[in-house]
Formats: C-alpha cells, sequence, structure tokens
C-alpha cells in the first residue's frame, strides 16, 4: 500500500466545502506565549481575545473528547475523558516508547500521554474534523504529535511499528472485529502491547449481541461480545496474552449532552423508564479494557 500516495489523496479532504470554514479558523489564531497544563482539563493558560476565541471554538463543534479550557474558554465536551484515562493510567508506562492511539479523535489522550516522555506519538483517524479541532489545539500547546488521516486498515503498511497501541471505543465499529484484532496485531513490534476498551455483555458464555439495526442509537455496533467471546476473538487474532484490566458501567456523568454538541447523548439513548437498558432494549452500554500481548516472551509482566 502507498501511503505516500493516500495521505497526499486525503490531504486533499481538508479542503472540502464544510471543512474550508475550520481552517480558516485555525489559520487565523492568535501567537500567543502560553502555559500549558495536562491534568484531567488540558489547560492552556494565556492572554488572548476570550470573546473570539469562544467563537472559534463554536465553529469546530461538535466536541466529543476533552475537556479544554483555553484563556477563558472551557470546552465542556461530550465526554469527560478523563475518568477513562485515569481509569487506565495506573497500567501503562509509555516512557521512551513509540505509541500509537487508533480513532484518536481530537488526540486529548495523547496530549496527556506527553507526561509519559514517550519517543514518539501518532494518532490514527480519518475525520478532517477531528484533525481540526486537533490542529486548533496543537497550535497552543506545540507538540510533537503526529496526526495520519488514516484508519486502523493503514496500520499493518505504516513505516514503523509500534510498542503500545490504544483502541479505545472502536472495535464495535467493525463488522469483522477479529480482521481488526489482526491488523492491530500486524502493527506491532515483536514485544508490542495493544490497550482496547470495548462494549461487553455479562455472561460465560463464548457469544456476542448483534444488534439489529442499532445499539444505543449508533447505527454501526455490529457485535457486543462477552469477554469470553472477546478473549477468544484476540487469541484467534495472534495475541498470546489476555489480560482484564478494568470494566466500567458508562455514566450520565461521563457522557452527556452539552452546549458543545449538536444532537442527543447518552441520556437519550437510555430507556427513560430503565437505564440498565437501551432504548433497544438491549443490555446497557458497560466497557471492559484489556491488555493484550503480542510475543510470549513478553507476556509475563
Amino acid at each position: 500500500m502507498d501511503l505516500k500516495k493516500l495521505r497526499i489523496e486525503r490531504e486533499k479532504w481538508m479542503k472540502w466545502k464544510n471543512i474550508v470554514p475550520l481552517r480558516e479558523v485555525i489559520d487565523n489564531l492568535e501567537v500567543v506565549d502560553v502555559k500549558v497544563s495536562f491534568g484531567d482539563v488540558i489547560k492552556i493558560d494565556a492572554m488572548m481575545d476570550d470573546r473570539k476565541l469562544y467563537r472559534d471554538a463554536k465553529v469546530l463543534m461538535p466536541w466529543r473528547k476533552g475537556p479544554f479550557k483555553i484563556g477563558n474558554t472551557y470546552i465542556d465536551t461530550e465526554w469527560q475523558s478523563h475518568i477513562k484515562y485515569n481509569l487506565l493510567r495506573p497500567h501503562f508506562n509509555l516512557k521512551e516508547k513509540r505509541v500509537a492511539d487508533i480513532g484518536c479523535n481530537n488526540a486529548y489522550y495523547m496530549f496527556r500521554m506527553l507526561e509519559d516522555e514517550p519517543t514518539k506519538l501518532v494518532g490514527f483517524d480519518p475525520s478532517p474534523l477531528y484533525k481540526s479541532q486537533f490542529d486548533f489545539i496543537n497550535h497552543f500547546v506545540k507538540s510533537d504529535i503526529v496526526y495520519e488521516l488514516l484508519g486502523v486498515e493503514h496500520l499493518e503498511f505504516y513505516e514503523e511499528k509500534f510498542d503500545t497501541i490504544f483502541c479505545l471505543g472502536v472495535l464495535y465499529h467493525r463488522s469483522d472485529p477479529v480482521a481488526m484484532l489482526k491488523q492491530l496485531y500486524r502493527g506491532l513490534d515483536k514485544k508490542g502491547e495493544v490497550i482496547l476498551d470495548t462494549f461487553y455483555i455479562e455472561g460465560e458464555e463464548e457469544m456476542a449481541l448483534c444488534p439489529k439495526s442499532s445499539y444505543s442509537k449508533i447505527p454501526n455496533i455490529y457485535f457486543v461480545p462477552t469477554i469470553t467471546a472477546l478473549k477468544n476473538w484476540c487469541f484467534r487474532a495472534g495475541f498470546v496474552s489476555f489480560e482484564v484490566l478494568e470494566t466500567s458501567i458508562t455514566k450520565i456523568s461521563e457522557q452527556r449532552k452539552t452546549e458543545w454538541i449538536e444532537g442527543e447523548s447518552l441520556a437519550e439513548f437510555l430507556d427513560p423508564e430503565d437505564s440498565t437498558k437501551t432504548v433497544e432494549g438491549y443490555p446497557a452500554p458497560q466497557r471492559v479494557y484489556v491488555r493484550l500481548i503480542k510475543d510470549k516472551n513478553n507476556a509475563k509482566r
């Protein structure tokens, strides 16, 4: 696969009619001295025109992952992404590692990962909107994060392999989850690891929920496995170790409607009479976080 040619083609996406106004916002951002802190809220302290900054950030809606605070503008994103990040944080150390984030959105997680001093951070996401949000934030942060308008299907053809790959909230969007797990496997260096997050259903059986048309009003959810079924998928993909790190129930305090998104959020995706079920009658979203190891010599940590 010729990634150089593909990059040139996808760069043209940034000139789509609906994306051009976003790029104009970024091109006209102020150049100011800033102080950046990477806590639960990524804060960018600087003296700037707050009214203009607020208007600019609004042009880049919807903001899904965050939150961010730039000057006095607080971008209250749909997801309180620090909840997931803080849940995973005790389970990894990225110092001097080559790291990829698949489906990186606006790179909130990668901005947080900078504190670990990885050798390289590469985000994969084929979204001109999220790439524009990243460019907006990175205008002030000035990180060395590499943002690729590529998907997981391009990972195995990338110019280098990775020590750690994060794949958070992507697997259930794929109609062939084992094929995607194989793509993650092939994107790793010999001693690499994957930190994976996906929906799951309760049960010991080797089975998966296959939603008829949508799950939590999301149409492109294909399979929601039991943890046992997920483990089998991962072993079929070639991984030698499957370690459950955490499980969690997605709550309205973590995902909710704010002025920074358009449309509905989790509260509207659940049965109004029974929050343990989706509006379709399926079990409400629960997530499992696992570590996958490629090489058996790296399986014991």
